[in-house]
């Protein structure tokens, strides 16, 4: 049984940063794709950022290149999204995702594996 905890979620002004925390368990995760998706009020999931987990490479939206980075610590099988400068439009419920696969793919439908999604709020 896959499981993915996301923390670290909150409110901040804009400009300010937040690093989101996305624990790993059941699963050695060494072949998957780690990726953060997110979701706005009326507004479809959509895709932030993704990791290749064993090679480390990462790929993001347009909107957060140059402000967020995904990163992963693998002795504590965390995946991590730090989020610098951030706007009112990053607003959402951030979600940590796992792919069973060796490419990164930018579709929802393509990761088999949810967290609960944490809130992430910027004020203006």
């Amino acid at each position: 049984q896959v499981q993915l905890v996301e923390s670290g979620g909150g409110l901040v002004q804009a400009g300010g940063s937040l690093r989101l925390s996305c624990t790993a368990s059941g699963r050695t995760f060494s072949r998957y794709i780690m990726g953060w998706f997110r979701q706005a009020p009326g507004k479809e999931r959509e895709f932030v950022a993704a990791m290749i987990w064993s090679a480390g490479s990462a790929t993001y939206r347009d909107s957060v290149k140059g402000r967020f980075t995904i990163s992963k610590d693998n002795t504590k099988n965390t995946v991590y999204l730090q989020m610098n400068s951030l706007k009112p439009e990053d607003t959402a419920v951030y979600y940590c995702a796992a792919r069973t696969s060796v490419s990164v793919t930018t579709a929802k439908d393509g990761y088999n594996y949810w967290g609960q999604g944490i809130q992430v709020t910027v004020s203006s």
